[in-house]
């Protein structure tokens, strides 16, 4: 699964409609972020809601490619700890502050 270039509140309802129906109950499926460049914290949100629609299909969802804002993003909420994946960008963000 890849995320769009956009994802904010204005586009978030969409992206989870178009996202999660293509989960599976496979035990790790990865949510690409490398595309996301316009964002909000509705990103954020998706991300978690698609992570527990992972985790009710009896799986898991792992980001990758995110970009360092939303990581610093995601700190700054404190929900970093609970997006899997987002913990390999957490010490470059860390040090850039």
């Amino acid at each position: 699964m890849t995320l769009p270039y956009t994802l904010t509140l204005a586009t978030a309802v969409q992206t989870l409609r178009t996202l999660e129906p293509t989960l599976t109950g496979s035990a790790r499926m990865e949510l690409d972020a490398s595309a996301l460049r316009d964002f909000d914290s509705a990103a954020l949100a998706v991300m978690l809601q698609l992570r527990r629609s992972a985790q009710a299909a009896g799986g898991d969802l792992r980001i990758t490619g995110a970009p360092r804002p939303l990581v610093e993003l995601a700190q700054l909420y404190g929900v970093d700890e609970a997006l899997p994946g987002l913990e390999e960008a957490l010490p470059v963000a860390a040090n850039a502050a």
